[in-house]
């Protein structure tokens, strides 16, 4: 067997942890989800479950990748070996955890490409001509409906993912990691600061930071648990995966500690970066009502306002543009990458083969399902997938690949976890494992998490992505 790579250090591993936490889960889906399911509210009910469900999840996983040394199907595989057969049966969750990247992967370069071709229309478009919403509409429909454009940056986007992972965990993941996440963070807080002073952003930092409880349901949870498989990148098998790079004595705790303070922190400016300039320039409603457009629609509307400001005689909506573009760019790029990286991990353990021939393999699986995908707009416009599911009927092929992931099989996976986790593993060998080089203060909210929160909320996140609640 091929000497398996790791990364240098803790810098290393909390680099690429958080550049694969941090992606379009932070900068995209938490601040439309926070607009839409009422500003304060969601973000204190997100952050409650961040420091409770996510972290115990979080932690788990990356357990289980450096106890074994394995991805998640033989992490899974190695600690139900010699169990009973009910427990034993828990082994196929090694299964699930893979299978969630293999159908994300793909749609998600079709997301990246295009942030792709934004990067490419801030610096060519004239900002202004994005002043309305029918233009912004339009121009979006128009180019995700089209044949060859999407695919062209949905193929540059991937072939960019696919190069820095051929140059393995170090060279690659690592080396990316440490370059793109201080660059994100340091954009993310200038584009703050600078929306901080728009005329407006006080109402709009009201909405974002003040819980109105009248807008809280059991749907704000729902939401908010589903968010932090996005933005934790838990259940994909990804942290299983990056936990196997870990070197045995390196200090779980503080590790996992760094890599949720960075998501949170990066979900927390995402939405105070976002959601003031929209409610600045459009008020409330336009929050509220932007959904999954809020990128690709409002947020280059808002920009077309800012050329009424001038800096250095250039406009400031294409500087700003530009800017958050590119940023959303660099997350997209980094979760991408830790995505492909525990394909290939996977591929390279399960099947036995050179690194190379798994990296092929898992880059022609996702051009394929992702043309596919892209071809939905256009080509396969009038597929419908899961016809067969009431409330999915309406559903395009990337609706279909995201919901199958991330409301079925990333749920499921993630209950397979909590179950090897305390009924195979055991909570009294885990924790003894973790404080064996290291201090573990929330060692016992872990436990009462793992006992009595994480399957309750699965089992609730399910039961309303299949339509039983409602």
């Amino acid at each position: 067997m091929q000497h398996q790579d790791t990364f240098t250090g803790k810098i290393g591993f909390v680099m690429a942890a958080a550049g694969s936490a941090v992606g379009l889960g932070n900068i995209w889906r938490f601040p439309y989800l926070a607009a839409q399911y009422g500003g304060g509210v969601f973000l204190i009910t997100y952050l409650i479950l961040m420091l409770t469900f996510g972290y115990a999840l979080l932690i788990a996983e990356n357990y289980l990748g450096r106890t074994t040394g394995k991805g998640p199907i033989g992490a899974f595989r190695e600690l139900c070996r010699g169990k009973s057969s009910f427990l034993g049966h828990i082994r196929f969750g090694g299964y699930l955890n893979s299978l969630a990247p293999l159908l994300i992967l793909p749609y998600y370069c079709v997301i990246g490409g295009w942030v792709t071709k934004y990067v490419v229309a801030s610096f060519t478009n004239p900002v202004g001509a994005f002043n309305s919403s029918e233009y912004s509409q339009q121009y979006f429909g128009a180019f995700i409906s089209s044949t060859w454009e999407p695919l062209i940056y949905f193929l540059i986007f991937l072939a960019i993912t696919v190069a820095v992972v051929a140059f393995g965990v170090r060279r690659g993941v690592e080396r990316s990691s440490k370059i793109l996440m201080p660059l994100l963070i340091l954009m993310i807080i200038g584009i703050c600061v600078y929306c901080a002073f728009l005329p407006g952003a006080a109402e709009g930092f009201g909405y974002y930071l003040l819980p109105d409880w009248s807008k809280f349901s059991h749907m704000t949870v729902v939401a908010a648990i589903g968010q932090l498989f996005f933005s934790l990148s838990i259940a994909m098998g990804i942290m299983i995966t990056y936990g196997s790079y870990m070197h045995k004595d390196d200090d779980l705790v503080s590790n996992v500690n760094q890599v949720e303070m960075f998501d949170t922190g990066v979900s927390f400016l995402a939405g105070m970066m976002i959601i003031p300039a929209v409610v600045a320039f459009g008020g409330k409603a336009a929050a509220q009502s932007a959904g999954p457009g809020l990128v690709f629609v409002t947020m280059p509307q808002v920009f077309a306002h800012f050329n009424s400001f001038e800096l250095c005689g250039v406009g400031n909506g294409q500087l700003f543009g530009i800017a958050f573009f590119v940023l959303v760019l660099f997350a997209a790029a980094t979760s991408a990458i830790s995505i492909l990286e525990t394909n290939v991990q996977t591929a390279c353990q399960e099947l036995g083969i050179p690194r190379k021939k798994a990296l092929l393999f898992c880059t022609i699986e996702a051009a394929a399902i992702g043309i596919i995908t892209v071809l939905g707009y256009s080509v396969f416009k009038n597929v419908r997938p899961l016809f067969f599911i009431s409330q999915c009927r309406n559903y395009d092929i990337l609706d279909s690949l995201d919901f199958i992931s991330n409301s079925v099989v990333m749920p499921i996976g993630a209950l397979f976890t909590t179950i090897l986790v305390v009924a195979v593993i055991g909570l009294e060998r885990f924790s003894a494992d973790i404080v064996r080089n290291c201090r573990w203060k929330r060692q016992y909210l872990f436990q009462l998490c793992m006992c009595v929160m994480v399957i309750p909320c699965l089992l609730i996140v399910l039961l309303s992505s299949l339509g039983f609640l409602s």
